[in-house]
C-alpha cells in the first residue's frame, strides 16, 4: 500500500513537472514568437543606399503613423511595376541588390523594409497589423502605377503577405518564390507543441490563391530546407 502511495505522489509530481516545463516553453514561444519568425536589423535614419541603378527613396506612413522605407528602382522603358515583398531576414541595404533581375526586364520594382527593418520604424507585433502596413504602401503605388500594370511579388515569409494582398486587390499577376502552403501548418510541423490559437500569423496562401483571379507564377528550388518544395505542389 505504502509503495502504491509512493508511486502514485511520484506520478504526480513528475506530471507538475512536465507541465511546468510546458508552460515555460509555450510560454517563450508565445512573447517571442515574432523575433523566431523575423530576424531583423536596423539601418541607421542617415544611412545612404548606394546602388548603381537608378532609384527612389521613400517613405511612407501606415495606419499608426509608423514610418514605412522603401527603394523604387527605374528600368528604362518600363512595362510596369514589381511591388515585392521581401524574406524574413535583411534589409534594402542587401536586398536591393534584387532589382536589377527585374529591371533588365523593362520592370520597376519596388521593395518595402517592413517596421523594424532597415530604416523603417515600429516593431512587428502580428499579421493584422504588417498586412496593414503592406495595403498601404500598395495603395501608395497605385498612385503611380495603374493596378493592371503591376505584379505582386512574394519570397518566403513575403509570400503569404502577397498572396492574401493579390486576393484583395487586382493586380496583373502574382509571383511567389519560395512560397509555403500554409504557415499555420508549416509552424506546427516546427513546433507542434505550440497551439494554433495562440498563433499570431495563419498566413493560409493555400485559402487565398484559389480566389485570386490574376495569373499566379511558383518558383521554389527542390533543394529548400527551410520550405520544402512540397510546399508549391500542387
Amino acid at each position: 500500500m505504502e509503495i502504491l502511495k509512493t508511486f502514485k505522489f511520484l506520478s504526480i509530481v513528475l506530471l507538475c513537472f512536465f507541465l511546468i516545463i510546458y508552460f515555460l516553453i509555450i510560454s517563450y514561444v508565445y512573447f517571442n514568437q515574432v523575433e523566431l519568425i523575423f530576424h531583423s536589423s536596423r539601418l541607421p535614419k542617415d544611412y545612404k543606399f548606394d546602388y548603381q541603378q537608378k532609384f527612389e527613396e521613400i517613405n511612407i506612413k501606415s495606419f499608426d503613423g509608423t514610418i514605412l522605407n522603401g527603394l523604387l528602382f527605374k528600368a528604362e522603358n518600363s512595362k510596369g511595376l514589381v511591388f515585392y515583398l521581401h524574406g524574413n531576414a535583411g534589409t534594402l541595404e542587401t536586398w536591393g541588390k534584387i532589382a536589377k533581375v527585374y529591371t533588365s526586364l523593362g520592370y520597376d520594382i519596388f521593395i518595402l523594409d517592413y517596421r523594424s527593418f532597415g530604416k523603417s520604424e515600429g516593431e512587428i507585433e502580428n499579421e493584422e497589423q504588417l498586412s496593414k502596413d503592406i495595403t498601404i504602401v500598395y495603395q501608395s503605388m497605385t498612385k503611380r502605377y495603374p493596378e493592371d500594370k503591376i505584379i505582386i511579388a512574394g519570397y518566403s515569409i513575403g509570400s503569404g503577405f502577397a498572396a492574401k494582398l493579390a486576393f484583395e486587390n487586382k493586380p496583373k499577376a502574382l509571383l511567389l518564390q519560395a512560397p509555403y502552403y500554409n504557415f499555420l501548418e508549416l509552424s506546427s510541423k516546427r513546433v507542434p507543441m505550440f497551439p494554433d490559437f495562440m498563433k499570431k500569423f495563419s498566413l493560409e496562401t493555400n485559402i487565398y490563391l484559389p480566389k485570386i483571379k490574376a495569373p499566379i507564377y511558383i518558383f521554389h528550388g527542390t533543394a529548400d530546407q527551410l520550405i520544402p518544395f512540397e510546399n508549391s505542389v500542387g
